[in-house]
């Protein structure tokens, strides 16, 4: 029997759409308590490529949510994922990519995928792919989990981007890593995005993009509404960019102290907090460049609001995450 049937038999799959499943390319951000569900429902599937971008290696940590890892404590995540698909269908090629998600490759890695998965569960990378999507119509599944709660959504090609329903700051600066998170609730929320890219692929109608599925899981509640006709935020929006796209006149805020960053983002930056920027400054000299940099945007980014007010010229943001690996990807 094929390795695909009990799917094929399904009206809206069959031979046609099993062979768009297999000419497919899709683009995973994150091998963590998302990415790992997806991985294996997509590669079961018989998705033909997956490229996997993840920075981090297994720690006994991650077990309790990325379970398919208790046998490779210590390796890349992207490259213990890719042996488990390689496994688990042969037929499906994992490409492993030991990096972050920046401004340097996201739009590289972005052009060759018919379909991108956010599941980073990071705040600067949701909104980076979702501009970098929405600018080439590509569809985004994105999906955040926290505690006991989450969400997943359909963005872009086509459909409203990322920052049409989540134009501010989040209620909560926490991360699983602060907050924590149960293994079932982000693994769910992981089947959703997987089940949510399929549905794209194959045409089912009505389209997951434009739709956002959220879960509460303290009371086992859900909820969903569809975002069709959600206009995108006017004016400035807080962008994010790369270190190598620093300018030597940019006027460069290190939100972190010496304890977190003991060397600034670049060597001209100035060690500033968020509450130092408002009303009576400090403020750029007119016509420079404001780069607010934090390890993952969200300083940055609530710093900006505070600062745009009272100044009308260009503000960027810079996530600078730690360069060594970790384990801590939720």
């Amino acid at each position: 029997m094929s390795r695909y049937a009990r799917q094929m038999i399904l009206s809206g799959v069959g031979r046609h759409g099993q062979a768009r499943i297999r000419a497919a390319h899709l683009l995973v951000v994150g091998a963590g308590g998302l990415g790992v569900p997806v991985v294996q429902y997509l590669a079961g599937a018989g998705v033909g490529r997956i490229t996997l971008v993840d920075p981090d290696i297994v720690e006994a940590s991650n077990l309790h949510r990325q379970p398919i890892y208790g046998a490779y404590i210590g390796r890349p995540k992207v490259q213990a994922a890719a042996d488990f698909a390689r496994v688990l269908n042969p037929e499906t090629y994992v490409m492993p990519h030991i990096a972050w998600l920046s401004p340097d490759n996201a739009s590289d890695l972005i052009a060759t995928a018919d379909l991108v998965l956010d599941c980073a569960d990071s705040f600067a990378v949701s909104y980076l792919l979702s501009d970098c999507c929405m600018a080439t119509q590509k569809p985004l599944i994105s999906a955040s989990a926290l505690g006991l709660s989450g969400y997943v959504g359909g963005f872009c090609g086509g459909a409203p981007s990322l920052r049409a329903v989540f134009p501010s700051l989040p209620d909560t600066l926490a991360t699983c890593t602060t907050a924590g998170v149960l293994g079932p609730v982000v693994a769910m929320l992981g089947l959703i995005q997987a089940q949510m890219a399929l549905a794209i692929l194959i045409g089912l109608d009505p389209s997951p993009l434009g739709q956002l599925v959220r879960y509460e899981m303290q009371g086992f509640r859900s909820f969903s509404f569809r975002f069709d006709d959600a206009p995108e935020p006017d004016g400035a929006i807080h962008r994010f960019i790369a270190k190598s796209d620093l300018l030597a006149d940019d006027f460069v805020v290190e939100l972190r102290d010496e304890s977190e960053a003991p060397l600034p983002v670049i060597s001209h930056a100035l060690r500033l907090s968020v509450e130092d920027f408002g009303v009576d400054g400090p403020f750029p000299d007119p016509g420079q460049r404001t780069v607010f940099a934090c390890r993952s945007g969200l300083r940055s980014w609530r710093a900006a609001d505070r600062l745009r007010p009272h100044w009308s010229g260009e503000i960027v943001l810079l996530a600078d995450p730690p360069t060594i690996l970790t384990g801590e990807n939720s």
